[in-house]
């Protein structure tokens, strides 16, 4: 009887789609990676561990701004995309947040060694429960080929025509060497993709990170050494020997740490979400009045605006604390342009009787408008039926609009009159409280008491509450 062979057929393992909807085209089982790229490698290596694992429905792939940009179109897994260098601290709030994921925070060497150092750094000290795949090919891959942290000396880019001069540009860093270095990291390896047997070890070393997570051991950073044909601008036969002639000698392949064996499992720790239990450990008096205890207060969104120096910022603040004091919920955010006085600054505040879904204020039914561009800017953004005060001390226009109820009020003339200026953004929050009664003006007062020290600047700031609340209740 003739024997029959096994036939073995290999192909992309199933954590990665069979179809990749990229960009329109007929070209879509192909990545965007160029040929000889280590990345499609890599990408190809963890989609087989998840899927022998067992682990492809737990996993959370976070990438960040470089060439693995477009890994969602890749993995069939979750996905998050961060902003640059910021994926450690977005795996973070993963890892917490859901703490049975496998998290994987996958970065290129520009990405982690220059503009994310900290936050990588950060999380590796704290232990998180995550594993880091670093790529290093020394370059900037993506954006045309700059000097990276990880560029040997010598190595011509970009941005270093005659080569990296370690007096100019200092000596290439070694990420898992200083990793290995913090307390909290529990597997440290440095690896490469240059033939089958540094391959297997890239296998090996992928599988144990997640693992390791699985079993809530903590932080693991696994390097892996890659080839950039294009940014190195050889041919991709060439470049896997330049890793082994040049990138090796630096970046030494091998396990820098592994204390996986002794480490502690990392405990499940439930986010506190009572929030009696959150005004009791910040110490404040959560209110009792029926804005507190129920939605008859709506939602109030907010939007204050003026220039660097007016105070729009800190009047936002004071409010949002005022209204956590009452019980209520709040959020507080700010935006500013880069002047440090005389620049736009703005911020949106929310105070609701129920859970806020979002902070950002698009379409406001208040307006405090401290100057004229801010008035031009958000007038039209009001929802109809809405209010908008405004500083007419120096707006010198009136509302546009007759569909919202128009307040002008010389708020910097009336801060002048009490002595200070400055105040003209404390008498707004007076005129808004008067107007809108969302709770008494005594939580602002609350407010300066715990942060002013000085006494006359707390009772100046406290005569500015009041004389805003005055004047809108004598129109």
């Amino acid at each position: 009887m003739e024997s029959q062979k096994e036939i073995v057929v290999k192909g992309k393992p199933k954590a990665m789609y069979d179809t990749f909807f990229r960009k329109d085209g007929k070209d879509k089982v192909t990545t965007h990676y160029c040929p000889g790229c280590g990345h499609g490698r890599v990408h190809k290596l963890v989609a087989e561990a998840l899927v022998d694992l067992g682990l492809q429905n737990r996993a959370i792939f976070v990438s960040p701004v470089g060439c693995s940009v477009f890994a969602y179109y890749y993995m069939d897994c979750g996905n998050v995309q961060a902003a640059h260098g910021r994926a450690p601290a977005v795996a973070t709030g993963v890892s917490r947040s859901r703490q049975d994921s496998i998290v994987i925070s996958y970065q290129g060497d520009g990405d982690l060694g220059a503009i994310g150092t900290a936050e990588v750094i950060h999380a590796a000290n704290r232990g998180e429960n995550m594993t880091v795949i670093f790529i290093n090919n020394a370059i900037y891959g993506m954006t045309g080929g700059q000097m990276a942290p990880t560029t040997m000396i010598g190595q011509k880019t970009q941005t270093s025509p005659r080569g990296r001069e370690p007096f100019n540009d200092g000596h290439p860093i070694r990420m898992s060497e200083i990793i290995a270095s913090l307390e909290a990291p529990v597997y440290v390896e440095r690896t490469t993709c240059t033939d089958t047997k540094n391959i297997l070890k890239t296998r090996k070393a992928i599988r144990k990170a997640f693992q390791l997570q699985v079993e809530r051991k903590g932080f693991s950073f696994i390097e892996i050494l890659c080839a950039c044909p294009t940014g190195w601008k050889m041919s991709s036969k060439d470049a896997i020997s330049w890793i082994q002639n040049n990138l090796e000698t630096y970046f030494k392949p091998g396990v820098y740490k592994d204390i996986s064996e002794k480490a502690p499992v990392r405990p499940k720790v439930e986010p506190k979400t009572n929030p009696d239990e959150v005004f009791e450990a910040l110490k404040l008096v959560k209110g009792k009045t029926q804005a507190a205890t129920s939605s008859s207060i709506g939602e109030k969104r907010i939007k204050i605006a003026g220039f660097g120096g007016q105070g729009a910022l800190t009047a936002g603040v004071v409010i949002a604390t005022a209204g956590m004091n009452e019980g209520l919920d709040v959020s507080w955010l700010p935006s500013y342009g880069p002047e440090m006085r005389g620049g736009t600054a703005n911020c949106s505040v929310i105070i609701s009787g129920k859970r806020i879904g979002s902070p950002v204020v698009i379409n406001p039914n208040i307006l405090v408008a401290m100057n004229g561009p801010s008035l031009d800017s958000f007038e039209n953004d009001v929802v109809p039926g809405g209010v908008i005060i405004v500083n007419s001390s120096i707006v010198e226009r009136k509302v546009k609009r007759t569909d919202v109820k128009a307040i002008h009020v010389p708020l910097t003339e009336i801060a002048a009159g009490l002595g200070l200026r400055a105040a003209a953004n404390m008498v707004g929050l007076g005129v808004l409280l008067g107007h809108e009664k969302m709770f008494n003006k005594e939580r602002i007062h609350e407010v300066f008491k715990t942060s002013l020290k000085r006494k006359e600047t707390l009772e100046i700031n406290i005569k500015a509450v009041n004389a805003g609340f005055d004047f809108v209740q004598n129109l």
